[in-house]
């Protein structure tokens, strides 16, 4: 298993170095978030341990940037900031894991193992199909760089049939996933929200109707 760890503190990432080495696992450390990247773009790293406070490209970034590889890592974040707030962020950001500073060495190495058994699938928390960008972790979605203006339920919708990536998603999927279970289930709020979603989204048409079935990514706007 290869690890790298992206800290600034030389001392700290030794430290951290030594203690994951001891457990078996292989470590590289880069001491910046540019070496981290481009250490990344060369080894198929299967953890990084990354600082979020970094002085030259922020954690944040970093972060970003790793997730966008052809095959990402999975990145477990490290900060001195241990409150709810700032762990919402790292993981919204795409982070599979956080851990506050100090930390117990035994900890550290149990969550990389943890993290190791995960499946080899990564959400990424922006989803693409042709000019249309979904945020998940900004509930944000633009199309040809212009954000759209949706719901959260409308927004919900797109998120599901996206990540659908061109299967079919009932009407009753959606209205499980984006809605709660005291949805009346013979409410007719998918169907008008779709609507709704698709004038917004204009065209050409990325959403389409498999009658008797639900809705799916059109063939358009899944080229």
């Amino acid at each position: 298993m290869r690890v790298l760890i992206v800290e600034d503190e030389e001392a700290l990432a030794d430290v951290v170095a030594r203690g994951l080495r001891q457990a078996n696992l292989a470590v590289d450390i880069a001491l910046d978030g540019e070496s981290a990247l481009m250490k990344a773009e060369i080894t198929p790293y299967d953890v990084v341990v990354l600082d979020r406070q970094l002085p030259d490209i922020h954690g944040d970034e970093v972060c970003r940037q790793l997730i966008a590889l052809e095959v990402p890592p999975r990145i477990l974040m490290l900060t001195a900031a241990g409150d709810v707030h700032s762990r919402i962020e790292g993981l919204a950001l795409g982070a599979d894991d956080y851990l506050p500073k100090p930390f117990v060495m035994g900890e550290l190495v149990a969550r990389i193992r943890a993290l190791q058994r995960r499946p080899n699938q990564v959400i990424r928390p922006v989803l693409e199909v042709g000019d249309l960008a979904v945020d998940t972790a900004r509930q944000v979605a633009t199309r040809r760089g212009t954000p759209l203006s949706l719901t959260r339920k409308e927004f919900g919708v797109l998120e599901e049939i996206v990540r659908a990536n061109g299967a079919v998603v009932s009407a009753e999927d959606l209205l499980e996933r984006v809605w709660d279970e005291a949805a009346d289930p013979f409410t007719n709020a998918v169907r008008i929200t779709v609507m709704t979603l698709r004038r917004k989204l204009g065209e050409p048409a990325i959403i389409e109707t498999v009658v008797g079935a639900g809705y799916r990514l059109a063939s358009a706007g899944a080229s």
